[in-house]
């Protein structure tokens, strides 16, 4: 494994973050996909082994049974000192604006639930999930700072966003002596490369990491094409995010499984070889120990910039879908 600091901070974190979306009570959540305790710990022990230490979960997965287990398995696997555990919180609800709960106050009672969950004092990484349309930014700036001073997260990040929102955001932030944003975890893979307009160059410009989500797009970059499983049967957000654009993405899946036969890899080894090559630690779901340990596999993974263009030279804009769909 590598290691490599989180953007500016002086956080270390592994090259591969475990995304815990996948873990967690089915039946308290919104996917019937995800794996009970017994075999998320699995994952999470092998994940460990493996020299991952970057964690990643959130609030609204499978109603915060997934940050309880990823909690207990921590307690029991690893000291705290060692791992980098991230968590995200969701925007004010209705109910929350109606009472007049304000950006603050959101902040602090939806990370005070967390720290239960995980049954953590603090969390190395806090995430703003998806930007709140409803909350004035200077709130939820000043309340990400106020847990940043009280030590309940060590640094803040923000995933599902524009760059423009990432910038202000920062400026905002910056101009009233507040924490910044250290990272982003947007939806950016070999399927999907909107990040690179925009996104891409500003956190290379500001020093701030890039951590995306679905680097292998749901499995669809690592699975032969006839070949399904019972997430890609029923995860409906990731249909709606890959489905429609299916024909001219075959083309890409086919170059990763050519590149991945003609080197000797696996499909997963190349698409995060490549996907490496642009980003400081992509979060990868695992259901399988063998995910986990192909992820693992891919560190240290070296294409050639001819590959790269390879792999890269078929791409067609895509439309922006799933969260940033809806708020764009």
């Amino acid at each position: 494994m590598e290691y490599v600091k989180l953007g500016k901070t002086d956080i270390e974190v592994s090259r591969i973050c475990l995304g815990c979306m996948g873990f967690g009570d089915a039946a308290s959540g919104q996917h019937s996909w995800t794996l009970g305790e017994e075999d998320s710990r699995a994952i999470i022990k092998r994940a460990l082994e493996l020299g991952v230490n970057f964690f990643d979960t959130a609030i609204a997965y499978q109603g915060g049974s997934s940050e309880r287990f990823l909690g207990r398995a921590m307690r029991d696997m690893a000291r705290r000192d060692e791992v980098v555990i991230a968590t995200k919180f969701l925007p004010r609800t209705p109910d929350e604006i109606e009472k007049g709960v304000s950006g603050q106050e959101h902040v602090a009672n939806m990370l005070d639930k967390s720290l239960s969950n995980l049954g953590m004092d603090y969390v190395d990484l806090y995430i703003y999930h998806m930007w709140d349309y409803h909350t004035p930014m200077e709130e939820i700036m000043e309340g990400l700072h106020n847990a940043v001073q009280a030590g309940k997260a060590r640094a803040i990040g923000i995933s599902n966003c524009y760059a423009w929102q990432l910038a202000k955001a920062n400026a905002l932030a910056e101009r009233n002596g507040w924490s910044r944003f250290v990272s982003v975890q947007g939806h950016y893979n070999l399927l999907f490369r909107e990040e690179e307009r925009e996104m891409a160059p500003l956190c290379k410009a500001d020093g701030i990491a890039m951590t995306p989500y679905s680097p292998l797009a749901s499995g669809r970059l690592v699975k032969p094409r006839n070949e399904t499983s019972k997430r890609l049967e029923e995860d409906s957000y990731a249909k709606g995010k890959y489905d429609a654009t299916a024909a001219q993405d075959a083309v890409i899946i086919d170059r990763v499984a050519e590149l991945a036969e003609k080197r000797g890899l696996t499909r997963t080894q190349v698409a995060l070889g490549w996907l490496l090559s642009k980003v400081t630690s992509p979060v990868v779901g695992a259901t399988k120990l063998r995910h986990i340990e192909e992820a693992a596999g891919a560190v240290g993974v070296q294409l050639s910039d001819a590959e790269k263009a390879y792999l890269e030279e078929m791409y067609l804009p895509h439309k922006l879908v799933g969260v940033m769909k809806e708020n764009h």
